[in-house]
C-alpha cells in the first residue's frame, strides 16, 4: 500500500484505512490502548456522555448536541456510521471536521501505532478523539459503534452512561439473548458515575453490573417519565426526572417532534445529571431542532413529481420500524404509500415487514452495493408469501425511479431498511438536482 501524510487527500487516507486490518471489526481494546499511549491522548472534553442502545443512539446524541449547544456549551459528537460524508461523523461545536483536520489526525496516527494493526473504526474513533481534545469542549457525546464493553468509544471513562434500548441485532458479536446484550451495553457504565436507561425492563446483567459499580442507574418508568396528553392536534408529552443530588425535574406540555419522544426523555435524564440549567423554552427550542439525516426524513418534491413527497429513514430492525409505522400513521397521506426497500442478510426481514405491512401499498426491492446485502430475489419470496407482491431492482436508483413513475399527486415514497437503502437514494436525488438536508 502506498505510504500516506498529512498531504494526501481524505478519500485516500480513508481508502487505506478501509484495507489495513484483516477484518473490519475486531472486538477489544488492547491494540487501541497501545496506541492512546503513544499518542499521550487526553481526554476528549471536560466531560463525556457515552451513548449505546440497539436503537435510539442517533436521535439520543442529537437531542444532547441541542440541548448542550442551546447552553452555549461547546460540544463534539461522534457518530456512526456516515450516509454522505466521513466527516458527518464527527462534529465539533455544531460543524462537521474539515478534510484537513482528519487527515492530519490520521497521519498523527498512522506515525505512532507502528507496528500495530488498527481497524477503519479504531483508527476513527482515535481522530475523532484527538480532534475534540484539541477544540477544548465542554462535553463530548460519543456513539457506540457495536455493543459496549469491547466498542472503541470505550476506551474513555464516561461521565454519564446511557443505553438506549436493548434488543436483539449484531447476534454473531453481542449474542442472542437480551441477556448478553444486556452484559456487553453495560460494559460502558464506571464506578460511582451515573447511567441512564431507556428501556423499561433491563436485563439482570445490567442491573448487577450496576450494582457491582456502585453506579447509580436511572431506569425509565422508575427514575424518569414520560407522559402523553390530549389527542389529534392537541396530543403532548411531560417529562419528569431527577437532577444528580436527585431534585425533581418536570417539564410539561413538550410539542411533538421528528425525531422519537423516547430518546428525548432520555437525553433529558442525561443532560439533566451534568447539573446544566433545564429551561422549558430552550428544552422546547433545542429538542425541535433536533434532526438526523435518514430518519424519518421528509422531501417535497417539484417539478415533474409535484405533489409527491419522499419519506427515508435508516431503522433496520422491527424495534425501529415500529417507530416508523407508528410515525407515518400520524403523518396525513393524500393517496399511496410505495416503498423502496433493502436490507442486509443478518436483519430479522419478516419482523421489519410484519411492522410496516399495513401501511405499505406497493413494494419494489433494491439490491444493495454491499456483500452484507440480502440478495432481492429473497426478499421478493418473503414479501411473496405474506401475500406482498413485488419486484425486484439492481440498484436503489431504478428502484426508485420506478416508484416514482408509478406515482400520482398525493403519494408517499418510503426508502427504507438500510443505511445503504438511503445513501443511494439521497446520492441519486442530488443528481437529479433535488435538494437534500
Amino acid at each position: 500500500m502506498a505510504q500516506l501524510d498529512a498531504h494526501s487527500s481524505l478519500a485516500q487516507w480513508l481508502s487505506y484505512l478501509e484495507q489495513l486490518h484483516p477484518s473490519s471489526i475486531d472486538m477489544g481494546l488492547a491494540r487501541l490502548q497501545q496506541v492512546a499511549e503513544r499518542l499521550q491522548l487526553s481526554r476528549p472534553a471536560k466531560h463525556v456522555l457515552t451513548v449505546t442502545g440497539t436503537n435510539g443512539k442517533g436521535s439520543t446524541c442529537a437531542f444532547l448536541n441541542g440541548l448542550l449547544s442551546a447552553q452555549g456549551l461547546r460540544a463534539g459528537v461522534y457518530t456512526s456510521p456516515h450516509l454522505e460524508r466521513y466527516n458527518e461523523r464527527v462534529r465539533i461545536a455544531g460543524q462537521l471536521a474539515s478534510d484537513a483536520q482528519l487527515v492530519a489526525a490520521f497521519s498523527q496516527i498512522e506515525a505512532a501505532r507502528g507496528e500495530i494493526s488498527l481497524t477503519y473504526f479504531e483508527f476513527g474513533t482515535l481522530a475523532a478523539f484527538m480532534l475534540f481534545a484539541e477544540a477544548q469542549l465542554d462535553v463530548a457525546v460519543l456513539e457506540v459503534g457495536l455493543g459496549g464493553r469491547l466498542d472503541a468509544v470505550n476506551l474513555v471513562d464516561a461521565d454519564v452512561a446511557v443505553i438506549t434500548s436493548i434488543g436483539l441485532d449484531h447476534a454473531e458479536y453481542l449474542g442472542n439473548s437480551r441477556e448478553s446484550v444486556a452484559f456487553e451495553k453495560a460494559g460502558i457504565m464506571r464506578a460511582g458515575k451515573p447511567a441512564v436507561c431507556g428501556d423499561r425492563l433491563p436485563p439482570e446483567p445490567l442491573l448487577s453490573k450496576a450494582a457491582e459499580l456502585g453506579a447509580p442507574l436511572l431506569v425509565r418508568d422508575q427514575a424518569f417519565y414520560l407522559a402523553w396528553a390530549g389527542q389529534g392536534e392537541t396530543l403532548c408529552w411531560h417529562w419528569q426526572g431527577r437532577s444528580a443530588s436527585g431534585e425533581l425535574l418536570e417539564l410539561h406540555d413538550l410539542p411533538l417532534l421528528s425525531l422519537p419522544e423516547d430518546n428525548a426523555a432520555v437525553a433529558l435524564q442525561a443532560y439533566a445529571l451534568l447539573g446544566y440549567p433545564l429551561e422549558r423554552d430552550a428544552v422546547i427550542q433545542a429538542l425541535s431542532a433536533s434532526h438526523v439525516m435518514g430518519r424519518m426524513q421528509r422531501i417535497e418534491l417539484a417539478g415533474a413529481y409535484a405533489g409527491r413527497s419522499l419519506i427515508l429513514d435508516v431503522g433496520h430492525n422491527p424495534h425501529a420500524m415500529q417507530f416508523v409505522a407508528e410515525r407515518l400513521q400520524r403523518l396525513p397521506c393524500a393517496g399511496r404509500r410505495l416503498a423502496v426497500f433493502g436490507l442486509l442478510a443478518d436483519k430479522d426481514l419478516v419482523g421489519v415487514v410484519e411492522a410496516l405491512k399495513p401501511l405499505v401499498d406497493s413494494w419494489v426491492v433494491a439490491d444493495l452495493p454491499t456483500p452484507r446485502a440480502r440478495p432481492s430475489r429473497e426478499i421478493v419470496q418473503c414479501l411473496a408469501a405474506q401475500s406482498l407482491p413485488a419486484q425486484a431492482y439492481p440498484c436503489v436508483a431504478d428502484a426508485l425511479q420506478a416508484q416514482l413513475q408509478a406515482s400520482q399527486a398525493g403519494d408517499q415514497i418510503l426508502l427504507l431498511g438500510s443505511f445503504y437503502t438511503v445513501t443511494e437514494a439521497i446520492l441519486w436525488l442530488r443528481q437529479q438536482g433535488i435538494a437534500v438536508e
